[in-house]
């Protein structure tokens, strides 16, 4: 689960991690009336008008109202509460097409007015879990307000690392040794230090799957603060968490998604063209991998899970072809826990309900795989059947290509 970098900064600050002030609008007399505050109780005519949507890139990013760029998704504006007015209107309804929405873009309903600051460096701080080696690992770069992804890829040595050992958590030379790396000084380095501690705590005891801070900024005066703020939960710790629902912004999130978690399946909209509809994650990923094998493109992940029922079924298919772009569904169950008569009956359902009017291939294995291919042949219904993995895949992408 994602939150916007607003929300991010109150969870930073109440761990103690310093960022600068600012105020979160929804409407351009909004942005004006924030602008005019933050000027008169900092003291800085400078403030920065910041797009809030669930994607990086913002600073880089376009901001389009029909087919006229109109403003970039981060301005930093010198003219006083007026322009931070007139900034926010040009962002405000307008869609942020950056490097992570695709050329659809996001819709921008929330501007972020923030005080400006005298920067002197900037740098990237990052930490997410290393699942290799089962550790929070803390990510430090001096190239702070580049893409880190452009980072890694060309100048790797650049990203520094350290892992955190659950049992002590983040040690003090470790900050030493990363503060030191990036050329700063004792004081700096101390500063530092805090605030990576506080960000780990937040990162742990809010359940994060990413933190990230692009850019750490060293100010003019010496202070090191968080001038960004992303940061991601895991999903899986949510029941332990239920203020995460009032930061929950449903307009940012696939609904298709949000609709499956209500209804207990797990989906994932991907870029794809062909469905799939299985039991159990790691088979859902074997298949997606066994489409693109058969040089398909698969277009969701979708676990109906082990004790799905017929409606599952058939609000499963519906979810996959409320996206325009399926052109083929592929069924894929080996059936455990899950019955393959119970799984055929809700596919011959849901292909009735929906009038489904694209090919669609079903593999079944398992418990009552007899009944459940006998109900299929008897359904009268254009269902093609699928002998193993490997030849369901195969019978799909060849069906949404055109192959034989």
């Amino acid at each position: 689960m994602k939150i916007h970098e607003y929300q991010g900064k109150e969870l930073f600050r109440r761990y103690g991690v310093p960022v600068p002030q600012g105020i979160a609008v929804t409407t351009a007399d909004e942005a004006r009336a924030a602008a005019e505050k933050l000027i008169a109780a900092t003291g800085v005519p400078v403030v920065v008008v910041k797009s809030q949507i669930h994607a990086g890139g913002r600073g880089k990013g376009q901001v389009h109202k029909g087919t006229e760029v109109v403003g970039r998704g981060v301005e930093v504006v010198k003219g006083g509460p007026d322009a931070a007015r007139d900034a926010a209107s040009r962002m405000l309804g307008g869609r942020l097409v950056t490097i992570q929405t695709g050329p659809e873009g996001q819709i921008v309903r929330t501007v972020f007015v923030e005080q400006g600051m005298n920067i002197a460096r900037e740098l990237y701080l990052g930490m997410l879990v290393d699942r290799d080696t089962r550790r929070v690992v803390v990510m430090a770069s001096t190239e702070g307000g580049m893409d880190i992804e452009h980072v890694a890829e060309h100048t790797p040595e650049k990203i520094l690392k350290a892992w955190i050992d659950p049992t002590t958590g983040f040690m003090p030379f470790q900050a030493r040794q990363l503060g030191f790396a990036l050329g700063l000084s004792k004081d700096q380095v101390a500063k530092f230090s805090a605030l990576v501690s506080g960000l780990y705590e937040l990162f742990v005891k809010e359940d994060c799957s990413l933190v990230e801070v692009n850019p750490l900024v060293v100010t003019g005066d010496g202070a090191v603060m968080a001038l960004d703020a992303k940061v991601n939960f895991d999903d899986n710790a949510d029941f332990r968490h239920k203020n995460w629902e009032e930061l929950r912004d449903v307009a940012e999130e696939d609904p298709r998604e949000l609709e499956a978690k209500k209804t207990g399946l797990s989906f994932v909209s991907l870029d794809g063209n062909i469905g799939c509809l299985v039991n159990g994650a790691g088979l859902a990923m074997a298949t997606m991998d066994i489409i693109a094998h058969c040089g398909g493109t698969p277009a969701n992940f979708l676990d109906v899970g082990g004790g799905a029922t017929e409606e599952a079924v058939t609000k499963a298919f519906t979810m996959i072809l409320s996206d325009p772009e399926v052109k083929g569904i592929f069924v894929n169950i080996f059936g455990g826990i899950m019955k393959c008569d119970v799984i055929a009956q809700g596919v011959i359902n849901a292909t009735r309900a929906l009038g489904l009017k694209v090919p669609l291939v079903v593999r079944l294995e398992g418990t009552n795989v007899v009944e459940g291919r006998q109900l299929l042949a008897d359904s009268g219904l254009a269902i093609t059947p699928a002998s193993s993995m490997l030849d369901g895949a195969q019978k799909i992408c060849g069906l949404v290509s055109g192959r034989k």
